[in-house]
């Protein structure tokens, strides 16, 4: 049994909407997390899937507490970190870190990759120049890049060589967690891959633990051992890959999964899509109850069946079976 890394309870993370010239007023809040609770295994990958505005990045930023939460529980191997201050929390940062999306906006222009690389040396540890210098050569070449490229400045590069240096970056202080916030998404098909297998082959060797953030639910089928959904702030469904893949449950989720192009014409052609009416709620005006109620198909038969109004009455993100969460009346 792995032990816990990560463990959050009713995270929330709600920015307020300011309304006002001089005298601003806050008129409104935008719950971009909204109650989320999951719990990552030392070892693992947890993808984290959804639209694009469902909240994934700010849940990934918030358990790394670069972005301030509203209310809920981090426990950091079983120590509460979502109340500390940033000294207490600049002894724990080394352990965690975080690879982002866009590779030509998160590195800074004016360093070199070699500086860029050694700059969590410099915050973390009392090394020397000498000892920096080695030990950024070996991570370079880890990561696929050559000693000529250290005096290089990140527009010299190609997107995959910049991410290249971003994971490179993360993983100087061998930290045991990392989010990898969409690392592949701005990046060619070609690259994808090779990056994928990178965090892969990482993973192996230092033992590292990812929160896998994306879209792209080919990429988060080969890479992560459990998957958690999102919709509009919410987790909706929580389960290993491949069961995920193969039994759904909820139907946001079996929508997603049914939009997943397959190789295969034929089997292309012959396989039912299941197509979404209607539009995303405001996440600064959610629904009452459920979330996904004014797009899903089966709120009439809950009614009938269960006599629940998924307009009124939010679902608990319940376990089915083991190991299988899901938010839903009708499951």
């Amino acid at each position: 049994m792995k032990s816990e890394l990560y463990t959050i309870q009713n995270l929330k993370i709600h920015f307020p909407i300011l309304k006002g010239i001089i005298f601003k007023k806050t008129v409104g809040h935008v719950k971009a997390v909204d109650g989320v609770s999951f719990t990552i295994f030392q070892g693992e990958t947890l993808g984290l899937v959804g639209e694009s505005g469902c909240g994934k990045s700010t849940t990934g930023r918030g358990i790394l507490k670069l972005i301030k939460s509203n209310n809920g529980s981090i426990k950091y191997e079983n120590d509460e970190i979502s109340h500390l201050y940033e000294n207490d929390l600049r002894k724990l940062r080394k352990n965690f870190q975080i690879i982002f999306q866009d590779p030509y906006s998160s590195l800074n222009p004016r360093l070199t990759a070699g500086e860029i690389i050694s700059e969590p040396l410099k915050l973390h540890t009392n090394k020397t120049r000498e000892e920096i210098r080695k030990e950024v050569l070996i991570v370079m070449n880890e990561v696929g890049l050559a000693e000529q490229h250290y005096e290089r400045y990140p527009n010299e590069f190609s997107g995959g060589q910049r991410q290249r240096i971003g994971i490179a970056r993360a993983i100087i202080l061998r930290p045991k967690f990392i989010v990898c916030d969409e690392p592949v998404s701005a990046l060619d098909v070609s690259i994808q891959a090779q990056i994928v297998n990178l965090l892969k082959k990482l993973q192996d060797k230092y033992k590292l633990t990812y929160l896998f953030i994306s879209h792209d639910l080919s990429v988060v089928k080969h890479i992560s051992d459990r998957i958690a959904v999102m919709y509009l702030g919410k987790i909706v469904e929580l389960n290993t890959s491949e069961k995920l893949y193969n039994r759904p449950i909820h139907p946001y989720t079996k929508a997603l999964l049914s939009s997943i192009p397959l190789p295969d014409p034929k089997k292309e052609r012959s396989k039912q899509k299941i197509l979404l009416e209607g539009d995303v709620p405001s996440s600064s005006n959610p629904p009452l109850g459920c979330n996904f109620c004014n797009r899903c198909t089966t709120k009439i038969q809950v009614m009938k069946k269960f006599n629940i109004n998924c307009d009124i009455v939010e679902p608990e993100l319940m376990e089915k079976d083991s190991g299988h969460l899901v938010a839903c009346h009708w499951n």
